[in-house]
């Protein structure tokens, strides 16, 4: 079927709008990938540096430049749920490809924070960064140009989009992601967030609420929310960058074994050596970038992508923006519900048909680009799913029809006509503002600001009982240059109880809210932030401001003149930037670009020197 003339239109003015940036990019790639097998690049101390530690197959094998070598890239850690499982990996790989006579080594870890630990807390600060430098940290481990492949291992929120990176700017080098999988399903959803709600209210203890939270986040795996986490994993394979079904199989089971076992052995055909050669940079252009704006809103999934996957394909040359995100959204139909936005968790998902049935349902609609992936073929063959057959991992054909069409339906019958994402603009800047949760009788609220510096003032002044009110929660200096752009998952169960007890109740700030966007409307990642002598620094108390939801228009109901003589009130955040590692991210702080752009302290990452491209031009 032809694309939808929407989605083609918005494609092909990405790829307008990177054509010089984009060339640049793959001028730089081919450059690399002309090097060859890259340890032949190697002096003789150079190599065995490279290989001193492997065993003698390994360093024969190494010593010839006939086979692959793999790097590996994890973030591996015990601490977090979704990465514990990744410990045994290395090893599985290790073996596959050894079975080929090929090789793999531990190229580096990459830092894994969990915002579930830091929420509310001073790490958070250090969340957004850790993105940047997660890319960092692998692009080291890839320097040593001892690799024909790569295998990315990660899953979280951060992790994933730095990886994502880190693969760009190696981009010549063939790369699958492998996930871990969501762990098995706990206390429902609906559950969690009463007992969540009850204790904001003072009417349960907190053994309760650790009970409940325990019950929810209970095995190792990914949380089973839908959040950040959730919608990486479906960006990923929406790109062609896991195999087919891959995201959401669950770990410590045979079928999750098997399918890192296949990803490792298929990335060794996908090298130069391997007689298939798929680089990552001919895979992902401005079409895998619509490919996961596509999926992102289709399926309700995290606002936090409007940071990252701008980051993210700007790493690749290409250039998106908000307002390619809005033109989507009009076109491409909400089919999931999935909590925060329903009740159902991941493994609902995957149930009812999962990732098979959502891309057979996309690509029918003509909504997705059929394009070229790692396993071999084309975003075609991922309508199949994995399955063992007698201990050999097979794909079949995925289900034509949901399972439950409460959880997910077809492009035919979807449960809102949109995507459910938009961009809101008017005099107090630029936002996103994700509305696939948000009741239509909520869509538009105009009440008089109550302005906060952090989330902390605002918990203090629901204690005191300051907000039975109408009310615009305005949340100000939470933008990257500020503290970091922490996310803001505190507010939830204040605001909501707010809402049910009546009142109209919007959130407007220039933090972050991430896959956890709830029932109440939330203008967030508002551009430019308070920091910078943005709009929002011109609020005071009482001020009438109007959210409009539908209309995509976001303003201060102040007259003109008035509001253009007003001075920014300042603040200082010098007691927000130090203390537990906090100082060391300064110079992040001091780099760091807008949100529209990504929040991203590279300049000019996508481009080549001399270029003229920097985040300023983008």
């Amino acid at each position: 079927m032809s694309v939808n003339p929407t989605v083609e239109r918005v494609t092909q003015r990405i790829i307008d709008r990177s054509s010089e940036r984009r060339a640049a990019y793959e001028q730089l790639m081919e450059s690399q990938q002309r090097r060859g097998v890259h340890r032949s690049e190697l002096s003789c101390g150079n190599l065995a540096h490279g290989f001193a530690a492997c065993g003698e197959t390994d360093k024969n094998r190494l010593k010839l430049m006939n086979s692959a070598n793999l790097g590996i890239i994890s973030s591996y850690n015990d601490m977090l749920s979704a990465h514990q499982p990744f410990e045994d990996y290395p090893r599985i790989i290790k073996e596959a490809v050894q079975a080929m006579g090929s090789t793999a080594q531990f190229a580096g870890g990459v830092p894994a924070m969990c915002d579930g630990v830091t929420q509310g807390q001073p790490g958070m600060e250090l969340s957004l960064f850790s993105r940047d430098l997660i890319a960092m940290a692998a692009a080291i481990g890839l320097s040593h140009n001892m690799f024909d492949g790569a295998l990315f291992l990660g899953v979280c929120d951060k992790i994933v989009p730095g990886l994502f990176i880190a693969a760009a700017r190696f981009g010549h080098l063939p790369s699958l992601f492998v996930p871990a999988g969501p762990m098995p399903s706990g206390l429902p959803n609906n559950e969690k967030a009463r007992v969540r709600q009850l204790f904001a209210e003072g009417k349960v203890g907190r053994d309760a609420l650790l009970e409940a939270e325990s019950a929810s986040y209970h095995s190792p795996g990914t949380c089973t929310f839908y959040g950040t986490a959730n919608s990486n994993q479906l960006m990923i394979e929406l790109m062609g960058l896991h195999l087919p079904g891959a995201s959401f199989v669950n770990p410590g089971t045979p079928l999750r074994d098997a399918l890192t076992r296949h990803a490792a052995e298929q990335t060794i055909r996908n090298s130069e050596v391997g007689g298939d050669y798929r680089p990552f940079y001919r895979q992902i252009d401005a079409r895998a970038i619509v490919n996961a704006m596509v999926g992102l809103l289709a399926s309700g999934g995290s606002t936090n992508h409007t940071l990252h996957l701008v980051a993210m394909a700007g790493a690749a040359g290409v250039t998106i923006t908000w307002d390619d995100f809005t033109e989507l959204s009009a076109v491409v139909p909400s089919l999931t519900r999935i909590y925060p936005n329903g009740q159902a968790d991941i493994n609902h998902f995957q149930a009812a048909g999962g990732m098979s049935f959502l891309i057979r349902e996309l690509l029918k609609a003509g909504l997705l680009h059929d394009i070229t992936t790692q396993d071999g073929g084309t975003l075609a063959g991922y309508v199949r799913e994995p399955f063992l057959e007698n201990g050999k991992l097979v794909w079949k054909d995925g289900p034509t029809d949901s399972l439950d069409e409460d959880v997910l339906r077809p492009v035919a019958n979807p449960f809102a006509p949109t995507g459910g994402l938009t961009v809101l603009e008017g005099n107090l800047g630029r936002g996103v503002i994700k509305v696939s949760a948000v009741k239509e009788e909520h869509r538009l609220v105009e009440a008089p600001v109550k302005l906060f510096s952090d989330q902390d003032e605002l918990k203090a002044a629901f204690e005191a009982g300051e907000l039975e009110q109408d009310m615009v929660a305005v949340v100000r200096y939470q933008g990257p240059r500020a503290n970091g752009m922490p996310e803001l998952h505190k507010l939830t169960p204040y605001l909501g109880i707010l809402q049910d007890r009546g009142f109209k109740v919007a959130l407007v700030t220039d933090g972050r809210m991430s896959g956890a966007s709830g029932k109440v409307p939330a203008a967030i990642h508002m551009t430019p932030e308070a920091l910078d002598g943005g709009p929002l620094a011109r609020l005071r108390e009482g001020d009438v401001v109007r959210l409009d939801a539908n209309a995509g228009t976001l303003e201060a109901l102040v007259e003109e003149g008035e509001w253009q003589a007003r001075e920014a009130e300042g603040i200082s955040r010098d007691s927000y930037h130090h203390g537990l590692g906090r100082e060391l991210f300064s110079g992040m702080r001091s780099l760091v670009g807008g949100a529209e752009e990504g929040a991203s302290s590279f300049a000019g990452y996508g481009d080549q020197p001399g270029s003229g491209h920097d985040r300023n031009t983008h």
